[in-house]
């Protein structure tokens, strides 16, 4: 099962929405979504009925943040080549994408889904340290494995992501993978997969 397809259509990610979230102001404000949610949990005993109408809020805003920004005027920032990036990822079933990448992100997923292990079970018995451990273990192996997507749009993109850009859609123009194209278009970079695989160094 690809958790990363199956996220996507759960979270209805068409298009338009991953144009806005594209936008640097919804990627940093989704990193927040994880340990406000575990501050409720931990609180819960003095939150009591408010819990879970907090952890209802907190499941709204997942939906919203990439729905409620505007679209980039500049892909130039980290976060924005990540998005475009995690993009190329999740359609890698029809336009492959190098090996080393493609190892990369499943270690660095598997290593974010192990920390949510000390996590939950921190919370629940009110550890602040196995909490505070496996907060940390998933935070970082998901800004980890966005720092990889970076790299995988530049390998992808020829570095063109670097250039000024006033427009997300004009930007991914030339050998750029636009985020406004789903699985047919990205299926065009697949014939310089093989090129960049030879190239690359494991």
């Amino acid at each position: 099962m690809d958790i990363g397809r199956l996220t996507e259509r759960v979270m209805g990610m068409d298009d338009a929405t991953w144009a806005r979230h594209a936008n640097p102001l919804s990627g940093w404000s989704r990193v927040s979504i994880l340990p406000l949610l575990a501050l409720v949990v931990w609180y819960r005993e003095v939150l009591d009925h408010w819990t879970w109408g907090l952890i209802a809020a907190l499941v709204l805003w997942t939906w919203l943040n990439p729905r409620i920004f505007p679209e980039p005027k500049s892909l130039d920032s980290w976060m924005s080549r990540g998005v475009l990036g995690e993009r190329i990822w999740l359609a890698r079933k029809s336009a492959p994408i190098v090996a080393h990448h493609a190892r990369a992100a499943v270690v660095l997923n598997t290593i974010a889904g192990l920390g949510l292990i000390p996590l939950v079970w921190g919370l629940w018995i009110f550890d602040a340290g196995l909490t505070l451990a496996g907060l940390a273990l998933t935070m970082g192996g998901k800004l980890w494995f966005l720092d990889r997507m970076v790299w995988l749009h530049a390998d992808r993109t020829g570095g063109l992501d670097r250039r000024s850009q006033t427009d997300p859609k004009q930007a991914s123009a030339g050998p750029c993978t636009p985020i406004s194209t789903g699985p047919k278009i990205l299926s065009t970079q697949s014939e310089n997969s093989p090129a960049e695989g030879r190239n690359s160094t494991e």
